[in-house]
């Protein structure tokens, strides 16, 4: 199949036909600026929508490929501790309770335990970020309390505000 053999809608064979006569109405000096015009935003255009976003990925593949290793191996330090966790002993709810209260009283009167059944709410007053991290791991460590719930706030004192856990592998 040619060209020629091709018939196009009459819409686009007379706005052709207008072309035509237009190209042909410009001397070589215009036909060739016309063709370099065309060129210039062909490779633009190919060049904005083909090879830079490209060319950008590749360039910034090795940082992702660094943030999600380490994303990987945050993951598989989490996976491991939590594999140690379930492989410990659960503890009796007395003895959980007894874990939480010891941990509690560490914070001194910037914190006040409530224990209800199964479910302990932890009520802060200026915490440091380490104090509560502190009493995090050594709530899930001596306790097996897990957080389900918290609500803080944190200010230049320290965090304000609630955390509840529950108790001896309770879900």
């Amino acid at each position: 199949m040619n060209a020629r053999s091709l018939t196009l809608p009459p819409a686009l064979a007379s706005l052709r036909a207008e072309a035509g006569k237009w190209w042909r109405a410009r001397t070589t000096r215009e036909r060739r600026a016309v063709i370099v015009v065309v060129g210039v935003l062909g490779v633009l255009l190919v060049w904005s929508l083909l090879v830079q976003p490209a060319w950008r990925s590749t360039r910034a593949a090795p940082a992702q490929l660094d943030q999600l290793d380490g994303e990987l191996q945050q993951m598989q330090r989490v996976a491991a501790e939590s594999r140690v966790l379930r492989a410990v002993a659960p503890v009796s709810p007395t003895q959980a309770a007894a874990a939480l209260k010891a941990a509690s009283e560490r914070l001194g009167d910037k914190a006040k335990l409530n224990l209800q059944g199964d479910r302990a709410t932890l009520s802060l007053t200026g915490i440091s970020p380490e104090a509560l991290r502190a009493w995090l791991v050594e709530a899930r460590s001596g306790a097996r309390a897990r957080p389900v719930e918290a609500t803080l706030l944190r200010g230049p004192a320290g965090f304000t505000g609630s955390v509840t856990v529950t108790l001896g592998g309770a879900p």
